[in-house]
């Protein structure tokens, strides 16, 4: 056969098999997802954090044709869930809601833990910022933070606070260094068990987040005392800024959510979730959503969650050791 000939059929039977290369690998990106999803949430029902995994849920259920379905892995400060999806294979079929407890306060409050924030993980959207209440039994003869302060220090020893995340933690860390007294700090599972012993006089005071501490501030079961967010905020009307009372000035802490996928996994994907989720935060009924359980949408796009998980890692750190917590 003649060399031009035979070269020539080489290149062609080369292009036809990269041709047909791509456009598998193309028809296999557009037929994502084509089976279901699952969103893993690390943290219990009914808190913020589950709320806004079954809202996204169904967004992108809607947005695919496609189950999304949310599974609760809760346990150890949220580490249980987040460790299982930084180790699950990185195509696009198991994704995680990431906050500042999985992602900005737990490479500092453990010693060791199962992930790393930024190198497990491909961004893929933010959520929700939103802000914690400082709240007490409404039994307790205290009504702003200068008199929890006040109330804390007269009784060494003898008052507590609860805590279910990370920012309840590290907020009644601070009230508690401010205070100049000794709360015992009591850890819980979760959110809705720390409400549960506040409300029945088993702890002092707490920081809660606002999606969780609504319907308990409306029916009068607790009080609220400040917000941990640098001003007041519209989202608890009335309720003035941790940073008002002198002995915590400057104080801001702020809890956030994100959505976050395997490090690894392919752009294509990681993107097309990003503009699907994208468009359901930027409906008004999200919004409005949100906004009713005390929270504001942060429609971040894959490089700018990166941006901000970095710099809230390098915030929180900064935060845990003014407080004075050392690694469990």
């Amino acid at each position: 056969m003649n060399t031009g000939i035979f070269r020539s059929l080489r290149v062609l039977v080369t292009a036809t098999a990269l041709a047909g290369a791509f456009c598998t690998a193309f028809a296999q990106t557009q037929a994502y997802p084509s089976r279901p999803v699952k969103l893993v949430v690390p943290a219990a029902a009914g808190t913020a954090m589950d709320t806004t995994g079954r809202l996204i849920a169904e967004e992108l259920k809607a947005a695919f044709n496609q189950a999304v379905i949310v599974e609760n892995r809760l346990g150890a400060q949220l580490i249980i869930g987040t460790e299982y999806v930084a180790k699950s294979p990185p195509d696009g079929y198991t994704l995680v809601l990431g906050s500042n407890t999985s992602h900005s306060s737990n490479p500092y409050l453990f010693k060791r833990i199962g992930y790393d924030p930024i190198k497990d993980f491909a961004p893929v959207s933010g959520l929700m910022t939103l802000p914690v209440v400082v709240v007490v039994n409404p039994k307790l003869p205290v009504n702003s933070m200068q008199e929890l302060l006040d109330y804390v220090r007269s009784r060494p020893g003898k008052t507590s606070y609860g805590y279910g995340n990370s920012i309840s933690h590290l907020t009644g860390a601070a009230i508690a260094k401010a205070s100049g007294g000794d709360p015992t700090a009591t850890p819980y599972k979760s959110t809705p068990q720390t409400l549960t012993d506040l409300v029945g006089g088993q702890i002092d005071f707490a920081a809660i987040d606002t999606a969780s501490v609504k319907p308990f501030l409306t029916s009068g079961r607790l009080r609220a005392l400040a917000v941990s967010s640098a001003a007041r905020t519209s989202l608890v009307p009335g309720v003035p800024a941790m940073a008002e009372t002198p002995a915590l000035g400057g104080y801001e802490l702020i809890a956030w959510i994100g959505l976050f996928a395997p490090a690894g996994t392919p752009a294509d994907i990681v993107n097309q979730l990003s503009v699907e989720v994208r468009k359901a935060l930027a409906k008004p009924a999200i919004s409005e959503r949100f906004a009713g359980f005390g929270a504001e949408v942060t429609p971040f796009n894959p490089q700018e969650l990166d941006k901000f998980t970095r710099a809230q890692l390098e915030f929180w750190g900064k935060r845990i050791r003014e407080a004075g917590l050392q690694p469990e």
